[in-house]
């Protein structure tokens, strides 16, 4: 992440974690939020750990001002879609944000704790009979982030209050559920 190139840019070492895997890749930029702020579902690496072990992988370069088609085509046109719609970035930079998202229309309301990198912290998973069960990162096998640029997430916003009311009533689920 600290290599200089021309113009003040900076190699940073660039994820799009989708869940079950990811892909790598280094990216030349002026800055981290740079990179963030013009593609969608990426994230930066700075853990030190991390990005020594990536310095052992044979990964691609790619200048984020290179002209497209690129690897990260996608996530710039989709950044680009949603960069005008209402609640475009209001997520992004908080320390805490609370979801809640109704699966299926009446079926089960998830409530969620996302910490800054959109990574959830905390879980609810309130069913159409259920007081709810509470969840943390130890009982997920995947975590990916949530974009919190995306505009979507700006309309499930809720309270802390709303949040931690409903974690207090949760119980946590069994072992071996």
């Amino acid at each position: 992440m600290s290599e200089q190139a021309e113009a003040g840019t900076t190699r940073h070492l660039v994820l799009h974690d989708y869940g079950m895997g990811g892909v790598w890749w280094w990216v030349w930029a002026h800055s981290a939020r740079e990179i963030v702020e013009a593609c969608a579902e990426v994230e930066v690496v700075t853990d030190a750990d991390s990005v020594r072990r990536a310095e052992t992988w044979d990964l691609e370069e790619i200048r984020l001002d290179a002209p497209d088609p690129g690897p990260l085509s996608r996530f710039r046109a989709q950044r680009d879609a949603q960069r005008d719609q209402p609640g475009f970035g209001v997520l992004a930079g908080r320390d805490r944000v609370y979801l809640g998202e109704r699966e299926d229309g009446e079926g089960t309301l998830w409530l969620m704790e996302l910490g800054p990198d959109g990574r959830r912290l905390r879980q609810v998973e309130i069913g159409p009979q259920d007081e709810g069960i509470r969840t943390g990162p130890d009982d997920w096998p995947f975590n990916p982030p949530h974009d919190l640029h995306d505009p979507r997430y700006a309309a499930m916003e809720i309270g802390a209050d709303e949040f931690e009311g409903a974690w207090r009533r949760a119980r946590c689920e069994p072992e071996g559920s």
